[in-house]
């Protein structure tokens, strides 16, 4: 039975894919078959085969993963715009038939499954007719959270009303990360130290400015991960 988790930041810049490749090559490296997910990705590269999904192509190279890039996104757009956006410039809007679908077949080839969000957690994936928010997704798939977040100032405010909404849509978030962390800092060291006491969640992780590492090891990094039941093509 495959295990999912859903990696959302509080905003575009906070280092998600960059956290997520590192989620996937933690568990990867120490024997775990993991794998990864993206529904809707924007800002894509145009190149002589075709649109390349940046954010699953990096986080392909750093976890070494099998399948090729655009496997593993379900809508990808050139247009560097929210999705919901993108989708009405270029066409193809997401069908969250599609999106279960492919996270399903994915999951089926997997023990663990990493699943990127899009922006932070409040971006509209489509919305026109149909209305698609990330936390629609996260419901359908019934997945935890964790949070990226940068390190430096304004991570306070950032990161609080990020678990706020989240706990307002009744998403349960499992943990914290700080991107671009400086062990010492005066300021760092108090942030990390405010969001946990003003979230009532724990940051389980730090990544160094530059650094490769994911401050957590692989087994309790696992452990945060939910089962997702499979019937019919559904997830309960």
């Amino acid at each position: 039975m495959s295990r999912g988790i859903f990696v959302t930041a509080t905003g575009t810049d906070a280092g998600k894919t960059f956290v997520s490749a590192l989620i996937v090559k933690k568990l990867r490296e120490a024997g775990f078959h993991a794998g990864y997910y993206k529904a809707a990705l924007s800002g894509a590269m145009q190149s002589e085969a075709g649109l390349i999904p940046g954010d699953a192509d990096y986080v392909r190279g750093v976890a070494g993963l099998e399948m090729k890039a655009e496997e593993l996104v379900s809508y990808v757009y050139e247009t560097p715009v929210s999705p919901h956006l993108a989708a009405k410039l270029e066409g193809n809007p997401p069908e969250m038939n599609v999106i279960i679908k492919d996270y399903l077949d994915i999951s089926a080839g997997y023990d663990f499954v990493t699943v990127e969000g899009t922006g932070g957690i409040v971006c509209p994936i489509r919305f026109d007719h149909k209305r698609i928010m990330l936390e629609d997704i996260i419901k359908e798939m019934n997945l935890s959270a964790l949070v990226v977040a940068d390190a430096g100032l304004g991570t306070i405010n950032a990161t609080v009303l990020t678990v706020a909404y989240m706990k307002q849509k009744d998403i349960p978030v499992k943990g914290i990360i700080l991107n671009r962390f400086h062990e010492g800092d005066v300021m760092e060291e108090d942030n990390r130290r405010m969001v946990e006491i003003l979230t009532g969640i724990p940051v389980i992780a730090t990544v160094d400015e530059g650094g490769q590492e994911l401050g957590i090891d692989a087994a309790s990094l696992a452990r945060l991960y939910g089962e997702q039941a499979q019937k019919e093509g559904s997830i309960v």
